[in-house]
């Protein structure tokens, strides 16, 4: 390695040749491990491209896609979800252009995949032509996002509720619509399925479940005693159960104890019991930072007449958060896979329509793997963009760094 022209400062970094030899190929046992790793790699991925392109059979994700999207929704009214995704998308490349880097990969690759969909084959009906249109727009859209998002007149705290406004119409106005409405007709939850349900219980679960697990978290710590042994009961007990007893207990016990005119709807409950779930687990790990904090910066607070709501909110809280965000990340993205579990109680998850396809159409029994690997990657995709994120954010506020 070689010091810069004056000889003053760090080495320059050794060039590819250089590194190759020093950890490849540094004595002879190490060039024989690397020429049979090599080697295996070399056999390995070339097995799983023959596979992938020559042997298997694709046919249950190509013959119906529409399918591992929207479930059963009514294809008349695919329009309200094209909207809903043009609504993401645009929102999407705003969040790009105001909060840069954290947002770039993923309205990247969002804006590549959508235009990937759009030459994708689908099913051969009337309503194909739009559904490409529409895949197409969004790209265009997304870069016209980020071009607004960078004015100068732009901001987050614009971009944040438009995203809660944005949130809140698609799964409760644009998707269901309305009784006797001839513009939003109503479509029932019990034909939405496939990747729709799954965000909507994940996206859902995560924004809901944040702010109560926060307040568990606090609750835990306080000095009444009804709101600490309340927040102790409630954390311990759902802990201490699978996933899948709250979703039966939501499911189906709860509907027992509710008359016949008041019953919620399934998707609903299915979302309470992942939001109660999740709640417990993100209240411990927001309780972890909260005792990482040292108690004298409590007290300095205190010396200077701060009250305890505004010590709380202003100096322990957004501390607390900070230290956790790998945990938290960490915690929705489990959440995000645990969403698959629905389909025990009735409800066509992705992974719900991919056993669907598989069981109704008996050319397809024999292929699990395409099906299962084709629905592994999607959840690789979203769960390694959440990962990339949390990753951006730690580097950029610091996090480990002192």
């Amino acid at each position: 390695m070689t010091s810069t022209s004056d000889g003053v400062g760090p080495p320059s970094p050794p060039g590819a040749m250089e590194w190759i030899r020093k950890n490849l190929f540094s004595n002879w046992y190490n060039s024989l491990l690397t020429i049979l790793g090599a080697t295996v790699v070399y056999f390995t991925l070339i097995n799983i491209i023959t596979w992938v392109f020559n042997t298997a059979d694709w046919r249950p994700v190509t013959v119906a896609p529409l399918l591992y999207l929207v479930g059963q929704y009514p294809r008349e009214e695919l329009w309200r979800a094209g909207i809903s995704l043009l609504m993401v998308t645009f929102l999407v490349g705003m969040s790009w252009g105001v909060w840069k880097r954290y947002v770039r990969a993923f309205a990247i690759f969002m804006g590549i995949l959508l235009g990937i969909l759009a030459v994708f084959p689908l099913e051969t009906t009337t309503i194909t032509l739009p559904i490409r249109a529409f895949m197409l727009i969004n790209p265009f859209l997304i870069y016209l996002g980020y071009r607004i998002g960078r004015l100068q007149s732009v901001h987050g705290r614009h971009v944040a509720t438009l995203w809660l406004i944005t949130l809140l119409l698609i799964p409760l106005v644009i998707l269901p619509g309305f009784e006797n409405s001839s513009l939003l007709p109503k479509v029932p939850t019990t034909v939405w399925g496939g990747l729709l349900i799954t965000l909507l219980l994940s996206v859902g679960g995560i924004v809901l479940s944040f702010p109560i697990g926060v307040l568990l978290a606090l609750g835990r710590r306080s000095s009444l005693p009804v709101v600490k042994l309340f927040s102790i009961f409630f954390i311990e007990v759902v802990r201490g159960v699978p996933l899948v007893t709250i979703l039966f207990m939501f499911s189906i016990i709860l509907a027992l104890f509710l008359p016949s005119e008041s019953r919620i709807d399934r998707v609903i409950r299915a979302l309470m019991g992942t939001v109660v779930f999740s709640a417990a687990y993100t209240a411990e790990n927001v309780r972890g930072g909260l005792q990482a904090i040292p108690p004298g910066q409590v007290e300095a607070a205190k010396a200077m007449g701060l009250k305890n709501f505004h010590i709380t909110i202003l100096i322990v809280l957004p501390q607390a958060l900070r230290l956790v965000i790998p945990t938290i990340v960490g915690q929705f993205i489990s959440l995000f896979k645990d969403t698959t579990l629905v389909y025990i109680v009735g409800i066509n998850d992705l992974l719900g329509i991919g056993n669907a396809v598989l069981n109704l159409n008996p050319e397809f029994v024999r292929l699990q793997m395409e099906v299962y690997l084709f629905i592994a990657v999607i959840f690789w995709v979203f769960s390694y963009f959440m990962s990339y994120a949390s990753l951006q954010l730690e580097k950029a506020l610091g996090v480990g760094e002192r």
